[in-house]
């Protein structure tokens, strides 16, 4: 793999893809409104295109996005509500306008919380409470599976600014709880399964480094990840903290 194209290059994530990227030598092109918050390597090796995505076309989009291999959106958080559901709308529908052959493999950012729980497919946005903050992701995971493009979809928990735990010790699963929880919790109404879901959160904590890396892991065309969401959890018995990611934007849950 040899070319990538980073919406969001500026923001917590997308700053570890981008570096990953270029420690990897790959050809890198980033989008951004601001190119001071660039990182300095960065700013220095990429082709940077000046691009506000609030106001972006679908024709500037797909031109960036056009003739790499690889495009990871990292753009929008969730608690921007409708907003992010549009933003995603957008780079999909503009993604969808290229060719065949200038398409990528596609990553967007989604949260654990749209991960089946168990084996009826209830996800973590269908729990009271969770849903009334996440419910984004649902929409843009709908909007995916509409599309012919060949996406991925990374579920973690939240992220932090943390060292890295390495991508050999980190569970993944493949549309469904890296975590899984208590076999009785099918049988048990949603109210009384949310205090199951939310026990096995800080165990999804994941350093934003470590995200960055299951991603530039899956970039195969027509891999196992290949439109499915992918879950990332820490080695059995390591816990996060949540005073570690309680400030951080809440784009995943």
């Amino acid at each position: 793999m040899s070319s990538i194209a980073v919406l969001g290059a500026t923001g917590n994530l997308g700053r570890h893809v981008a570096r990953q990227a270029l420690a990897h030598d790959w050809r890198l092109s980033v989008a951004v409104r601001d190119r001071g918050r660039l990182a300095p390597e960065v700013s220095a090796q990429a082709r940077v295109t000046d691009l506000d995505l609030s106001a972006a076309t679908s024709r500037q989009i797909s031109s960036f996005a056009a003739g790499h291999e690889v495009f990871v959106s990292c753009a929008g958080v969730v608690s921007e509500g409708e907003a992010f559901v549009r933003l995603v709308d957008r780079v999909v529908s503009a993604l969808e306008t290229l060719g065949s052959d200038q398409r990528p493999v596609c990553w967007f950012l989604a949260g654990a919380a749209l991960l089946p729980l168990d084996a009826t497919g209830r996800m973590g946005v269908d729990l009271p409470k969770v849903r009334e903050t996440y419910w984004p992701h649902r929409k843009n995971f709908e909007r995916l599976q509409r599309s012919d493009l060949d996406w991925r979809l990374l579920c973690p928990g939240p992220m932090v600014e943390q060292p890295a735990i390495g991508l050999e010790r980190l569970r993944t699963s493949i549309d469904s709880l890296p975590t899984p929880l208590p076999s009785i919790a099918r049988a048990l109404p949603p109210l009384l399964v949310l205090p199951l879901f939310a026990m096995k959160i800080p165990e999804m904590i994941i350093p934003y480094t470590d995200a960055a890396s299951v991603i530039l892991a899956r970039v195969r065309p027509g891999d196992a990840a290949s439109r499915h969401r992918i879950g990332v959890a820490l080695p059995v018995g390591m816990k996060g903290k949540k005073d570690q990611w309680a400030a951080q934007p809440r784009h995943v849950a």
